[in-house]
């Protein structure tokens, strides 16, 4: 019979005195935990405009878990957010590190695809000739407040997907084709932007939101403070 695994030890100082749960430091993905609350709180009327800008700068310049817990406690929809451990002991496993893609994409009599978590900046060419290319935006990290895809689809297409909670605008040109963007405007004033602009010729361009998927991660010189 297998000896269950003993409890680890509270951690401790440089004193050797143990560090409550308040103080310990926090991560990049506690931070993150709460600022998806507090985004989803806003969207529901729960906070105003000024109450998330100021929670939402709070926890991303918190250091300690402590600092992190009163932002979401008087959330009722969600409750205090928690940062036990798992029942081992050892901490939730953090996501992959978001890929880093080139600025460009091209698909010739062939094509591209790219998804999943990758890190996507202020420009983004996407080229296809005689054949197709799809971007998912979905799951992705952006870097910039404003994302602008310039697309150009000659005897092929381009297909986007974005996050229900950022704002899609932009159009093109459809020559013996078509270019439809679906634009919206996202509740959350510190939201990405996504705008899509170019021209398909005897090709097509659908850009439009992909619902149930939210946007959880963008980097911290967004929220403009």
């Amino acid at each position: 019979m297998t000896k269950p695994e003993p409890a680890r030890a509270p951690a401790r100082t440089d004193h050797g005195a143990p560090v409550a749960e308040a103080d310990m430091r926090a991560s990049d993905a506690d931070r993150e935990r709460v600022a998806e609350l507090l985004r989803d709180a806003y969207a529901e009327g729960r906070l105003n405009v000024e109450e998330h800008a100021e929670r939402i700068e709070a926890a991303y310049g918190a250091k300690t878990l402590g600092e992190l817990a009163p932002l979401t406690r008087d959330l009722p929809a969600h409750g205090s957010i928690s940062f036990e451990k798992s029942p081992q002991g050892a901490p939730v496993p953090p996501r992959p590190p978001a890929r880093q893609e080139a600025p460009t994409m091209l698909a010739v009599f062939g094509g591209a695809s790219r998804k999943g978590r990758w890190r996507v900046g202020s420009h983004l060419r996407a080229v296809a000739v005689f054949g197709g290319i799809e971007i998912d935006l979905t799951d992705a990290v952006f870097e910039s407040p404003e994302v602008v895809i310039e697309v150009a689809a000659v005897f092929g297409g381009v297909e986007i997907k974005v996050p229900e909670n950022v704002s899609l605008h932009g159009g093109g040109v459809g020559i013996f084709g078509g270019f439809d963007v679906k634009e919206q405007t996202a509740a959350d004033p510190y939201a990405p932007v996504v705008r899509v602009k170019g021209a398909a010729v005897f090709g097509g361009c659908e850009a439009k939101p992909r619902k149930g998927k939210k946007l959880k991660e963008w980097v911290r010189k967004q929220l403009g403070t």
